[in-house]
């Protein structure tokens, strides 16, 4: 498998910076995805002050920060907007997908289908290159007159056409980001159907490689879309054009001159016919890794392999026909309005199928408690609640009431944070000896996983109260609206239990750079797996496998009764 230009040796800056190793480039992906959620959290940990102590001195930085954001340490409203656009954007584009698709798909999808790379080795690293680029001008936007973009991570006009300069770098970003998800969306897909292993079919695929090869699909069909959005909105601003500038639009008591015949509907139509896709690009991955945990540590095969896999092409395809439900309240139709109330419920089913499928899975197990194992057992009831709570939105006369509350926020939170962050975190504990040939620390991981998980739900839970009492969700200084105050005495608990949070990823981050160099060396394939990445050396060389290896049998054979052991891997003849 490995070939003669494969084994030359590269230099430092082929080798490690702009490599072509899908292995080097997916941990390119997984340190700056996890610094920009870091810095992400950061933000948002700004914004919790201001919401727990409205008009109050930001304690240790405040003093910090310039007068244009914060004098004498109280937050502007324009800085908090600022975070809020920042926040959003820079977890969900920067953070959580980058770490999902980027690193583990570039890292694991070429080891589980027994490929030597991906299938166009220079397309990913300018995929890597286009999102890092992509990265640094949305973080550079703090830095321009006016700040960073402040119109949401949704970016609706016509607020986000007249808004300060951040917005017009916010949109040359997205278009970066866009780019780089298109070049691994493509590299995903033919490394997929081209450089599957002898004997891998496709219903021999182990359950991640398909969350990853439907997530690329939607990201392939649904992101061009937000891109073409994105550019006509720059046209608005740089080039007069009046894409979603409607006639007789009044600013602060002025007539604006130039607009006409623009509707700033078709932007959200454009933003949510990608963003509810987005919604199963953020989950997909991770449903895939708590599958390959949950199947290795209750030592049985998957239950319902094949309705699981129906269940991420069904999710896939009707992602794409849900989107106006985000829209009840834009004058829609009703008769409109109802075909979108029948379509997001009838895409609950394939995710209520996927979870009770792991839930019967558990049945009968012999269950390993180790610490992969916890994160994915976490992920069942977390990600049920995010996907129960979000049923009320769905319906047309709920959503009427929740729309724009903090409901909506504790519910996107509790799929996209409790539910796909923890599922990531915890493939980072399941195949950290694949990747570095080391162990992480297994008490300071306990230490991680609870803290983390007490401290999300300290968060996001109250969210739920306080929307139902009709918290609006963008509001600066919640304390201005009488119906507030009766849940205020959440929001500093709430800023109590980020803090923690925060205190509470010191361990994984020390732990994690720590076990690099210092990790207990496990024996190969420690967890005792059935899938194909566990048959090439731990780290694995360029090129991966030593020789190409062929697959006999299905994912998860576990307690193959007769057998003396009681996995069987895939590449096992007999």
């Amino acid at each position: 498998m490995t070939s003669k230009h494969q084994t030359h040796e590269s230099g430092f800056v082929r080798k490690y910076i702009f490599s072509l190793d899908h292995k080097v480039i997916g941990l390119q992906y997984m340190f700056t995805a996890l610094t920009f959620l870091l810095l992400g959290f950061g933000f948002v940990l700004l914004m919790r002050w201001q919401l727990a102590y409205p008009g109050k001195a930001i304690p240790l930085i405040g003093g910090w920060l310039s007068d244009t954001l914060a004098p004498g340490g109280v937050m502007l409203p324009e800085f908090y907007n600022q975070l809020g656009a920042m926040h959003g954007t820079i977890m969900v584009f920067l953070g959580i997908v980058p770490l999902g698709v980027g690193f583990y798909g570039n890292y694991f999808l070429p080891l589980q289908i027994g490929a030597g790379d991906m299938a166009f080795p220079k397309l990913n690293m300018m995929s890597y290159w286009t999102y890092f680029v992509g990265g640094i001008l949305m973080l550079s936007s703090f830095w321009l007159p006016g700040g960073a973009a402040q119109s949401g991570w949704t970016s609706y006009p016509p607020l986000s056409v007249i808004a300060p300069s951040g917005q017009t770098m916010w949109l040359l970003s997205m278009t970066f980001i866009i780019t780089s998800s298109l070049f691994g969306s493509i590299n995903f897909i033919v490394t997929t159907i081209n450089m599957r292993a002898p004997g891998l079919t496709w219903m021999r695929l182990p359950i991640f490689v398909w969350g990853q090869f439907v997530t690329a699909i939607l990201l392939l069909f649904a992101f061009p879309v937000l891109q073409a959005g994105a550019i006509l909105q720059l046209l608005d601003r740089v080039a007069g054009t009046c894409f979603y500038l409607p006639a007789g639009l009044v600013v602060s008591g002025t007539l604006l001159e130039r607009v006409g015949g623009g509707s700033a509907l078709l932007y959200q139509h454009l933003f949510w016919f990608l963003a509810h896709p987005e919604v199963y690009v953020l989950i997909l991955p991770a449903i895939g890794i708590v599958g390959e945990i949950i199947a290795n540590n209750t030592r049985k095969p998957l239950f319902g392999y094949k309705t699981i896999v129906a269940s991420m092409i069904f999710l896939g395809v009707l992602s794409f026909l849900v989107w106006a439900h985000h829209m009840f309240l834009s004058g829609m139709k009703t008769s409109l309005s109802r075909i979108f109330m029948v379509t997001t419920m009838v895409i609950s089913i394939p995710s209520v199928a996927i979870l009770s499928c792991y839930i019967f899975s558990l049945w009968g197990g012999s269950i390993r408690y180790r610490l992969p194992m916890l994160f994915a057992l976490a992920f069942l009831p977390m990600f049920g609640i995010g996907g129960l709570t979000g049923l009320p939105l769905g319906f047309l006369p709920t959503d009427i009431y929740l729309h724009d509350t903090y409901y909506v926020i504790g519910h996107f939170h509790y799929v996209v944070v409790t539910g796909t962050l923890v599922a990531l975190m915890g493939g980072l504990y399941y195949w950290f000896p694949k990747m570095f040939g080391r162990t992480m620390n297994s008490f300071w991981g306990h230490v991680h996983f609870w803290g983390t998980l007490i401290c999300m739900n300290g968060i996001f839970f109250p969210m739920f109260i306080q929307g139902m009492a009709g918290m609006q969700r963008r509001l600066y200084d919640p304390t201005v609206q009488a119906h507030n105050l009766s849940t205020q005495f959440l929001s500093p608990f709430q800023f109590l239990s980020a803090m923690l949070l925060l205190v509470f990823q010191f361990p994984f981050i020390i732990n994690l750079f720590v076990s690099l160099f210092k990790g207990k060396k496990p024996v190969e394939n420690p967890w005792e797996a059935t899938t194909l990445e566990w048959a090439c050396p731990s780290p694995p060389p360029h090129g991966n496998f030593t020789s190409l290896p062929k697959v006999y049998r299905g994912p998860y054979e576990y307690s193959v009764p007769g057998q003396k052991l009681d996995f069987i891997p895939q590449n096992k003849e007999s």
